[in-house]
C-alpha cells in the first residue's frame, strides 16, 4: 500500500530489463475504461431510456481507416442497464460529437438536426451558384436592390431627423451645471455675510479681526457708562485737599476747611491717652464737645478723622 501513489519505484542494482519476455499484443486491441453517457439515448432492444450523464464501464478501441486530419476516431462499447444488450458509438471530430452506430437511439436531437439541414441547404445555394450561371445573376441583381433600398430607408431616417428641433444635451447639461455653480455661490457668499456679521472678518492670513460694535446695534447694557476705578489718596487728609489726579467734589457743608492762619497748638504725650477717648464716639450718646485739641491716631477711620477734625476747628473759634 505504501507503493501505490508513488511515481517511481525500486529498481535492485542486479536488475536487468532484457531478462523480461515481451508480450505480444494485438494491433487493435480493447481497453476498458470509464466513462459517461455523452447524450440521452434510448435501447432498441428493450426501449430503456438512458440519460445523459449515466456512468459506465466501457470497452475502448481505435476504429480502423478512419480518421480526421489525422485525428484518430475512438469506439465506445456499453451495455444496457436493462437487457444488457450492447449499444456502440464512435466519436465524430468534425462536428465535436458523438455519433451513435448500433444498439440505441439518440434523443432530442431537434436543434442539431435544425443546424444540419441550414449548413446542407447553404450548401446546396453554393453548389447551384457555381453550375448555374443565371441564378447567380439573380442573386446578385437581389442584393443590389436590397442595398438600393437599405439606402433609401436611411436616407429618410436622416430627413426625419433634420426635421425634429436639434437638442444638444451637453449645452444643455453645462448650462445647468453653471447655474447649480452660481447658484452654490450665492449661498456661500451669504453664508460668508452672516459669518463676519456674527463673528468677525477673516483676513488674508486666515486670522478673524473682531468688528467694533455699533452704537446703534449696542444692546442697554452697552449703553450703560462704565464705572472708573476709585483712586485712593495717599494720606488720609487728601481727601479734603483737591489734588491734580482727583476729580474735585462739592464742598461738603458738614466739613469745614481749617484756614492757614490757624495752626494748632502743641500738645503733649500725657494729653493723647485723656483726649483720645472723648474723640471717640460712643454708642450711647452722641460725643461731646472737648476743650482740648484732639490728636488721633493714624489707625482710626476716615468718618472719625473727620469727626474730630471739625470738633477741633469748632473749639479755636470759640477760644478767639
Amino acid at each position: 500500500m505504501s507503493e501505490r501513489k508513488v511515481l517511481n519505484k525500486y529498481y535492485p542494482p542486479d536488475f536487468d530489463p532484457s531478462k523480461i519476455p515481451r508480450v505480444r499484443q494485438a494491433k487493435n486491441r480493447q481497453f476498458t475504461v470509464r466513462l459517461m453517457a455523452p447524450f440521452n439515448m434510448k435501447c432498441k432492444t428493450c426501449g430503456e431510456y438512458i440519460y445523459k450523464g449515466k456512468k459506465f464501464n466501457a470497452r475502448k478501441e481505435d476504429v480502423d481507416n478512419e480518421n480526421y486530419l489525422g485525428i484518430r476516431i475512438y469506439r465506445f462499447y456499453i451495455k444496457c442497464t436493462r437487457c444488457l444488450s450492447e449499444i456502440s458509438f464512435k466519436t465524430d471530430p468534425a462536428s465535436t460529437d458523438y455519433v451513435v452506430e448500433a444498439g440505441a437511439t439518440r434523443n432530442f436531437m431537434a436543434l442539431k438536426l435544425a443546424e444540419e439541414q441550414a449548413v446542407r441547404e447553404m450548401e446546396a445555394e453554393k453548389e447551384e451558384e457555381r453550375t448555374n450561371p443565371m441564378k447567380l445573376l439573380e442573386n446578385r441583381t437581389k442584393a443590389s436592390r436590397g442595398e438600393i433600398e437599405m439606402v433609401e430607408t436611411l436616407e429618410e431616417l436622416k430627413e426625419l431627423n433634420k426635421r425634429k428641433v436639434v437638442v444638444n444635451f451637453d449645452d444643455m447639461l453645462h448650462r445647468y451645471d453653471e447655474q447649480r455653480h452660481t447658484e452654490a455661490e450665492i449661498q456661500e457668499n451669504e453664508d460668508e455675510q452672516l459669518i463676519k456679521s456674527v463673528f468677525g472678518e477673516r483676513t488674508e492670513d486666515g486670522t478673524i479681526v473682531k468688528r467694533l460694535v455699533d452704537n446703534d446695534d449696542s444692546s442697554d447694557e452697552d449703553k450703560r457708562p462704565k464705572k472708573l476705578p476709585k483712586v485712593l489718596p495717599a494720606k488720609a487728609t487728601d481727601l479734603l485737599v483737591p489734588s491734580s489726579n482727583v476729580k474735585p467734589k462739592k464742598p461738603n457743608p458738614l466739613v469745614r476747611l481749617k484756614s492757614d492762619k490757624q495752626t494748632p497748638t502743641s500738645v503733649g504725650p500725657s494729653t493723647i491717652s485723656s483726649t483720645q477717648s472723648a474723640a471717640i464716639p460712643t454708642s450711647s450718646a452722641p460725643p461731646a464737645q472737648s476743650t482740648s485739641n484732639p490728636i488721633v491716631k493714624k489707625s482710626l477711620g476716615g468718618l472719625s478723622l473727620l469727626g474730630s477734625y471739625s470738633d477741633s476747628s469748632s473749639q479755636s473759634d470759640s477760644d478767639n
